[in-house]
C-alpha cells in the first residue's frame, strides 16, 4: 500500500518537505514553518493544487 503525502514548500525560507495530511492542521488553519518558523494558512505551504487538494480531502 502506498503512503498518501502533501509536498510543502515554505514561502520564505524555500525548506521543502513532505508530510501525511493527518499530520497537517486543516488548510485555512495556521501552520509554522519548521524551518523559519513563518506562519501562513497551511494552504499557503502546500506545492500544487494537486497537494492542497491532497490535504483538503485527507488532512
Amino acid at each position: 500500500m502506498r503512503e498518501t503525502y502533501v509536498r510543502l514548500l515554505c514561502p520564505e525560507c524555500k525548506k521543502d518537505w513532505e508530510a501525511a495530511p493527518d499530520e497537517l492542521p486543516e488548510a485555512t488553519d495556521d501552520f509554522d514553518c519548521p524551518g523559519c518558523d513563518a506562519s501562513r494558512r497551511t494552504a499557503e505551504f502546500t506545492r500544487t493544487d494537486h497537494d492542497l487538494q491532497t490535504l483538503k480531502q485527507l488532512g
